[in-house]
């Protein structure tokens, strides 16, 4: 058992985060048990559920989606083409979401050759806005 602290220390994590966590119900009396003095102690199952915590926040899950993960891991509610259809449509959500940034990256890497070439070319920056499809704005 250990105190939040320490437990803070060891995942890298701030005792606000913890204490959100557990708030949220994420961790439940298998990993916090409170002391007659009512200072939390956290078992090594905290731990593990921390790093299962991250692990899941890493690949762009919110806190609905952690909750329903956790709950249905609990559970061992899911079998493993279940577990399976759930990683492929998350990839594919991280490929839309990576698609869109792309976009925006061209979009801004245009803008940002134009304004240069505004300032040293300004007559080629012309020609190259002219190029560009109607609509947009720089």
């Amino acid at each position: 058992m250990m105190k939040i602290q320490e437990l803070a220390d060891k995942m890298g994590l701030t005792i606000h985060t913890i204490r959100f966590y557990e708030k949220e119900g994420l961790l439940d009396d298998r990993h916090v048990r409170r002391e007659s003095n009512n200072y939390r102690n956290y078992s090594e199952e905290a731990v593990e559920r921390l790093k299962l915590i991250k692990k899941f926040q890493s690949i762009g899950c919110s806190l609905a989606e952690l909750k329903e993960v956790l709950q249905e891991h609990d559970a061992n509610a899911r079998t493993n083409q279940q577990i399976i259809d759930w990683i492929q449509a998350k990839k594919k959500e991280i490929e839309s979401k990576k698609e869109e940034y792309d976009q925006m990256l061209d979009t801004l890497n245009k803008m940002l050759e134009y304004r240069t070439l505004l300032m040293d070319d300004p007559q080629t920056a012309q020609e190259m806005l002219k190029t560009w499809h109607a609509g947009s704005s720089v």
